[in-house]
């Protein structure tokens, strides 16, 4: 038996993000190559008040699209999948937004700041901070750390991916967030962090670049498929 699965597209939607435009191709892709029938809605982060915003979705998926309306809205987003275990996946600003989630509500930093959100974040505590070079239309390759989540979908130990960023972790942050339980599964061939997990999460992926973008459109990168199997999962009670 197929389930659909209901999943919440949060950002703020605009025709000028390119990997929004890319969205709907994807979902037909999903459903017509793989079988896999998402019931997607566009949320605004504005809209995100609380876990309860949320209720009944099978999986969350935080876009890109930064500086959002919202960065409380899409940190809630974050934390509920993270505690309420449901399947999420952050992409470019959502990798962003993970990392400032988790500083502040797991690693005990109340005050970790985005340098792009709030330019005025004290360097101590900016968790996203500038890239030394900006990503924007840039191409890399990842190292997969294997066993992870992002190495078993991606079938390969590197992979060659998209960016449209101009901003990334605070590498001064990255061991009090992996001290905490996140783990940092994909680098750039610098040893930048690139994809962060949390391994006893159902699903809880993020990627500072932009799998939307890979290909023609036409076929979802495994990452997403990854998603999309694990909100049919969630919808049918797997989790």
């Amino acid at each position: 038996m197929t389930h659909t699965a209901r999943v919440a597209l949060v950002g703020d939607r605009s025709p000028q993000v390119r990997s929004h435009a890319r969205i709907p191709g994807l979902l037909d892709g999903l459903r017509e190559r793989d079988g896999l029938d998402l019931d997607a809605y566009w949320i605004p982060t504005q809209d995100v008040a609380d876990r309860t915003t949320l209720v009944g979705f099978d999986a969350i998926w935080v876009l890109p699209g930064s500086p959002y309306r919202s960065e409380a809205g899409a940190l809630a987003a974050i934390r509920t999948a993270r505690e309420d275990r449901i399947p999420l996946l952050g992409t470019c600003a959502g990798f962003q937004h993970v990392l400032l989630e988790y500083a502040r509500n797991v690693a005990g930093l109340a005050a970790a700041g985005h340098a792009e959100n709030a330019p005025g974040t004290l360097a101590a505590d900016a968790v996203v901070v500038p890239l030394a070079c900006s990503l924007v239309g840039h191409q890399g390759t990842i190292e997969l750390t294997a066993g992870s989540l992002a190495e078993a979908l991606i079938g390969a130990e590197r992979s060659t991916e998209r960016y449209q960023c101009d901003f990334g972790a605070n590498p001064h942050h990255v061991e009090l967030l992996r001290g905490h339980g996140l783990r940092f599964t994909g680098t750039d061939t610098d040893g930048e962090v690139r994809i962060a997990e949390l391994p006893e999460h159902p699903f809880f992926l993020a990627t500072l670049f932009q799998p939307e973008l890979a290909g023609d459109g036409t076929r979802p990168h495994p990452l997403v498929r990854g998603l999309a199997a694990a909100a049919v999962a969630q919808a049918a009670g797997a989790y």
